[in-house]
C-alpha cells in the first residue's frame, strides 16, 4: 500500500495564510525553514518525517485543540511532532516560527550514531509548547544559520540538537556522550585540505565526518577538541581570510563573496566585519 501522509512541511504549504520567508537544505531529506502565519487553521493528519519547532516571536494566539484547553503558545516554547502523530491548531495572532523536518530513516540513523544504540530503541517523544533552554538554542542557532545561509551551522546547530533531545531527562534520558581526544593527525591535515580545495563551495557537515569514517556528531565534538573551534568557526575564518587576500586586487566585493563560499555579499561583509572590525570596502580602501 502506498503512503500518503503528507510532511508538517508540505501541510502549511498548502494553507492560505502561511507564509515561509526562508528555509535551507540540509541533506539527505533533512531541512529547516522559517514560517509566520495568522488567523488560520492547521490539521496535521499522521504527517511524515519528525518536526522541531521553536516559536521566535507571537505566539500566544495559538492553540492546540486537541491538547489542553489552556496550552497556548509564547516565543521560546518548542513543540516536537513525531512522524505519524495528528494534531489540530488554531492560530488567532500573527506569530513566527522556525521548523526543523527530519525524515524517520534520517532521524533513527542520527540517533543510532550518536548514542552507539540500536535504531530500534528510538522513541521520539510528542511535545506542545515546553520549555527546552538547551533545544531552544539549538533552535536559535538554527535561525540565524537559515538566514545567514550557512549550511555548515545549521548542521552542526541540528547534529547537537538531536544529542541534546535525548539526554534531557524528560526526553529520553540518554547517557551523554563524552568525547576524549581529538583528531587523528592524518584525518586533521585530509580535513583542512579538503576545507580549503572547497571554500568556494557548500562544505557540508557529513561530507567532513566522512573523511574520518565517522559520524556528524562525534566528528564536531572531535574538532573542536582538535583545533578549538567548531567546524563552521574554522570555515569562517578560512573564508574571511581569502577574502582579505583577494580584496588586495581588483575584483568586485560580490564576486569575491561568491568566490570565498559566502551565500551573498551581505552575509560577506557581515562575516568579515565581525572577523575584522572592518568592512570589506573599508579593508580594500586601507590596503
Amino acid at each position: 500500500m502506498n503512503d500518503s501522509r503528507l510532511s508538517v512541511f508540505r501541510f502549511l504549504s498548502a494553507s492560505p495564510t502561511a507564509r515561509m520567508s526562508q528555509s535551507i537544505d540540509l541533506g539527505f531529506g533533512r531541512s529547516a525553514a522559517i514560517w509566520s502565519n495568522a488567523h488560520d487553521r492547521m490539521s496535521y493528519q499522521r504527517p511524515d518525517g519528525h518536526t522541531f519547532s521553536l516559536y521566535l516571536s507571537g505566539g500566544a494566539g495559538t492553540r492546540r485543540l486537541d491538547g489542553g484547553p489552556d496550552a497556548r503558545g509564547r516565543p521560546g516554547v518548542l513543540c516536537i511532532m513525531p512522524q505519524g502523530y495528528s494534531s489540530e491548531w488554531e492560530i488567532t495572532d500573527f506569530f513566527e516560527f522556525v521548523h526543523l523536518y527530519i525524515p524517520d530513516d534520517q532521524m533513527r540513523r542520527m540517533f543510532a550514531e550518536t548514542f552507539d544504540r540500536d535504531a530500534r530503541l528510538m522513541a521520539l517523544p510528542e511535545v506542545t509548547f515546553d520549555d527546552a533552554p538547551a533545544l531552544a538554542l539549538r533552535l536559535r542557532q538554527m535561525t540565524e544559520a537559515i538566514l545567514a545561509g550557512g549550511h555548515l551551522l545549521a548542521e552542526e546547530a541540528m547534529t547537537q540538537a538531536i544529542h541534546d533531545l535525548f539526554v534531557d531527562p524528560r526526553y529520553g534520558g540518554m547517557r551523554a556522550c563524552t568525547i576524549s581526544g581529538g583528531i587523528a593527525p592524518h584525518v586533521r591535515r585530509r580535513t583542512l585540505d579538503y576545507i580549503e580545495a572547497h571554500l568556494g563551495e557548500t562544505i557540508r557537515l557529513q561530507d567532513l565526518a566522512d573523511i574520518g569514517q565517522l559520524s556528524a556528531f562525534h566528528f564536531q565534538r572531535m574538532f573542536r577538541a582538535s583545533f578549538g573551534v567548531s567546524p563552521h568557526g574554522w570555515v569562517a575564518h578560512r573564508r574571511v581570510e581569502r577574502a582579505k587576500m583577494m580584496l588586495s586586487g581588483v575584483e568586485p566585493i560580490a564576486q569575491i563573496a561568491s568566490a570565498c563560499g559566502f551565500s551573498s555579499q551581505s552575509h560577506m561583509t557581515r562575516a568579515f566585519k565581525l572577523g575584522t572590525g572592518l568592512t570589506p570596502s573599508a579593508y580594500r580602501q586601507r590596503q
